[in-house]
């Protein structure tokens, strides 16, 4: 259960990202990064902010992002691929104990990935990343949902 000051900032963030997105951002690119932006500054419970972009049935390559150096291309296995073939997110308390899991920094330890779906269709996927156990859970699905959704329109 997310506590009641992460719920609290989860608003705050979506009420400020709704004008830059809706108003300002001229493409999916900006959006995306503006909302990665704002996440990383906003939220001190994680490391790694970003998205990935969905090329082929079982590949996603990185896009804009927050924090250290990324995995360019996730390939075949892991929480994103996982997120992306569900069309639902994924919380992962220990990425230890999932399966395929692709470490590309040897600090995460819990994540969360929520899909970017345009009709229907996996565009992308958002990925968090703590250096933290069970920093996720199901509580934090549908405002982070709530957050991509703003991206939709420019899809």
């Amino acid at each position: 259960m997310i506590e009641e000051r992460r719920q609290g900032a989860y608003e705050r963030i979506y009420d400020q990202l709704g004008p830059l997105i809706r108003d300002k951002s001229p493409n999916l690119i900006a959006g995306m990064a503006t909302l990665c932006a704002v996440l990383h500054a906003k939220l001190k419970h994680h490391f790694w902010t970003g998205f990935y972009f969905m090329a082929g049935d079982d590949e996603l390559h990185v896009g804009p992002y927050q924090g250290s150096v990324a995995c360019q291309v996730l390939k075949g296995k892991g929480v994103c691929l996982a997120a992306a073939q569900r069309k639902a997110a994924v919380v992962v308390p220990d990425v230890e104990a999932f399966p395929g899991h692709i470490a590309c920094d040897s600090r995460s330890k819990s994540e969360i990935v929520i899909p970017l779906i345009k009709n229907g269709t996996v565009v992308a996927v958002l990925d968090i990343d703590s250096e933290k156990l069970a920093q996720f859970d199901d509580d934090d699905i549908e405002p982070l949902s709530r957050i991509v959704s703003l991206l939709e329109r420019l899809a």
